[in-house]
């Protein structure tokens, strides 16, 4: 195939991606793995689209882990999951006082969002009211974005959340429907489809995204991406596995930083208007080509994640200027 056709296929679907036409499956597919399409061309093509909703801007996320371990779900590329043998450090949820601090702590680093992360299947009432509490203080004090991530949710904890001022949601799909029964047993996808239409019918802005390279086919990966558009989730956080020792899921060798890039491409064409962030794993499966992340997301995460690490803040800020971008806050 001739670099022109395939400028004239790039330079299309920029151009329908920008007036909220999405690619089909095949042409998605095509994205993810026909090498006859070079990266910088596809980078450049995604950016294209990228500019237009979100210029040169990049909102940085920074997430206190709330509450480590003790889960009953077996989601088997988690450290945190019941039957796991990590060595992580387990412990009940941290103080009113660590949360509150955490949040200023992030708002000073110059976070545009506060993900306050929870392990376990859900939040029952009483818990659902303290973590409202907690938004609500948080709201009153900060010009911070919150996302709260806490498992499966049903429409008494949603409203609660959405009534204390939460402005996302987030559940992640984490693979496609057809692979799911492969990572998880203690419940289902149709489950994680729930929770976030439960979310979006209460007014909470939808958080949700994948894990790539968990064994998952290109057509899976391409499955999600079109899934959340259809969910229109705001917020696409796209992780990239990393293998915790002890954890059921093992070793997966097939990620390579091309195929990551390719990857943000595709969710940024069906998904045009989302905010695509390139979340865990990034730092340790794009290496050296880290910064064209930046090209397709408009997000990335800071300081590290639930059981593995990430680049100090400094860093990452330095990265995001050093690429040609400008760091996103929301003004006091």
């Amino acid at each position: 195939m001739s670099t022109e056709t395939i400028e004239y296929f790039l330079d299309r679907l920029a151009q329908q991606a920008i007036q909220g036409t999405i690619p089909t499956l095949e042409e998605s597919e095509r994205l993810l793995t026909d090498r006859s399409i070079p990266l910088l061309p596809l980078l450049q093509a995604a950016y294209r689209v990228r500019y237009h909703f979100f210029a040169n801007k990049v909102r940085v996320h920074i997430l206190i882990n709330a509450q480590n371990g003790y889960c009953s779900e077996d989601c088997n590329y988690c450290a945190q999951a019941a039957g796991s043998e990590a060595e992580i450090t387990r412990f009940r949820l941290r103080s009113d006082e660590e949360i509150l601090q955490g949040a200023e702590e992030a708002r000073s680093k110059g976070a545009y969002r506060y993900c306050i992360v929870l392990s376990g299947r859900g939040l029952g009432r009483e818990r659902a009211e303290h973590m409202a509490s907690l938004v609500r203080e948080i709201k009153s004090r900060w010009p911070l974005e919150v996302c709260v991530s806490a498992g499966f949710l049903d429409q008494e904890t949603a409203v609660c959340l959405k009534e204390a001022g939460l402005d996302r949601y987030n559940h992640n799909l984490n693979t496609a429907e057809e692979y799911y029964s492969s990572i998880c047993t203690t419940h289902g996808y149709r489950e994680r489809l729930a929770t976030l239409e439960t979310a979006r019918a209460q007014g909470l802005e939808v958080c949700s995204g994948i894990i790539i390279g968990m064994g998952e086919t290109p057509d899976q990966v391409v499955e999600v991406a079109h899934t959340l558009r259809r969910l229109n989730a705001r917020s696409i956080p796209v992780n990239f596995y990393v293998h915790v020792p002890g954890s059921a899921l093992g070793e997966k060798n097939f990620l390579t930083p091309e195929l990551g890039l390719r990857a943000l491409c595709l969710f940024r064409f069906c998904n045009p208007d989302a905010e695509i962030r390139a979340a865990g794993g990034r730092e340790v499966n794009l290496r050296g080509l880290e910064s064209l992340a930046l090209y397709p997301a408009s997000g990335l995460f800071s300081e590290g994640y639930l059981n593995t690490g990430g680049l100090a803040n400094d860093r990452t800020l330095n990265l995001i200027r050093d690429a040609g971008f400008e760091v996103e806050s929301i003004e006091s």
